[in-house]
């Protein structure tokens, strides 16, 4: 218990003693001793009652809380709650996704939010907090698969150590900063319609990595694509333009310093971030192969099994499939 919790408590615990003494002191009168503090008698004797069974700590304040409550959550439902949020920093419109599509657990929004609250868990990361709706970009989605696909680059954080040195990299733990020279960038491709994502780790950013990119997205999408759109970025230049061209592939550029124009691709930046590299925060990885490997699960789990704010709790793959089944 808090100190300053413990003190008001003893404050209080002594002033009813003293109410307790002026009956028996002052006045001798139950009734008068009441109408003078504006207490009723039943409340009289009830203290009464418990300084005679407990002293001074019968006087105390104690808790309102019911001995039963049989609509309060489940406990292994509040564990899983807090391990969403403390390891996925999921808000409460998420929890209720995911507890719904893998435990078939059904409680509101609201329910997961006093929870939260609760245990002191409300308050996200600044960067993830409630943006007022008239401070968010109007959202828009083409209504077909492959009618526009994102495309962006992010780089990565060097992990590892540089290509001529043979020295094994460590498992786990941060290497001396004269050794971390690696660097690799993900090339990242998301439908506009379905926000299916095809994700890919090179070493290197240029022209010639965009377009094997290009091709390697051609091979992983299950649909025709009518329009690419990237930045302005020197990687997605002429030689990629006309690769683009070439493929019968409409290529767009967004407006020069705009990349909310790109916010699809750019908001799964951001739950990478969040729910891939933070979870290989020390792990070090020198093998750009390992690392499409463990890109490809992380791949998978997002376009099969991970619900989908904006698509109302779908997958990717699940609004692919509603988008097929509706055109047939």
């Amino acid at each position: 218990m808090p100190p300053s919790v413990r003190l008001q408590q003893d404050r209080q615990a002594q002033r009813r003693l003293a109410v307790l003494r002026h009956a028996e002191e002052v006045t001798g009168n139950v009734s008068l001793t009441c109408r003078y503090y504006g207490i009723s008698r039943n409340c009289f004797y009830k203290w009464q009652r418990r300084y005679q069974e407990e002293g001074l700590d019968g006087l105390r304040d104690r808790s309102s809380r019911p001995h039963h409550c049989p609509h309060a959550t489940q406990a292994d439902v509040v564990n899983k709650i807090v391990h969403l949020r403390q390891n996925y920093h999921f808000g409460p419109m998420k929890i209720k996704m995911y507890l719904k599509r893998y435990h078939d657990i059904e409680i509101a929004c609201s329910a997961v939010y006093r929870i939260l609250k609760k245990l002191g868990m409300n308050r996200l990361p600044a960067s993830q907090r409630y943006k007022r709706h008239d401070k968010r970009y109007t959202r828009y989605e083409k209504q077909l698969p492959g009618n526009r696909v994102q495309v962006d680059v992010k780089f990565i954080e060097p992990v590892g150590v540089p290509a001529e040195t043979s020295a094994p990299a460590p498992v786990t733990g941060k290497l001396p900063k004269a050794r971390r020279r690696a660097k690799y960038y993900q090339f990242t491709a998301i439908d506009d319609c379905t926000r299916l994502r095809v994700l890919r780790i090179y070493p290197r950013c240029d022209q010639k990595t965009a377009i094997q990119f290009l091709d390697y997205l051609l091979e992983r999408l299950p649909f025709r694509v009518e329009v690419i759109q990237t930045d302005n970025g020197a990687e997605f230049q002429s030689a990629f333009h006309w690769h683009v061209l070439d493929k019968g592939i409409a290529h767009t550029y967004i407006k020069p310093a705009s990349p909310h124009l790109n916010g699809k691709v750019e908001r799964s930046h951001r739950i990478d971030a969040e729910e891939f590299y933070r979870m290989l925060a020390g792990i070090v990885i020198d093998d750009t192969g390992v690392f499409n490997d463990k890109l490809r699960e992380w791949e998978d789990y997002y376009n099969y099994h991970r619900p989908h704010g904006a698509l109302g709790g779908q997958t990717p793959y699940e609004r692919l499939k509603q988008k097929t089944q509706t055109r047939v």
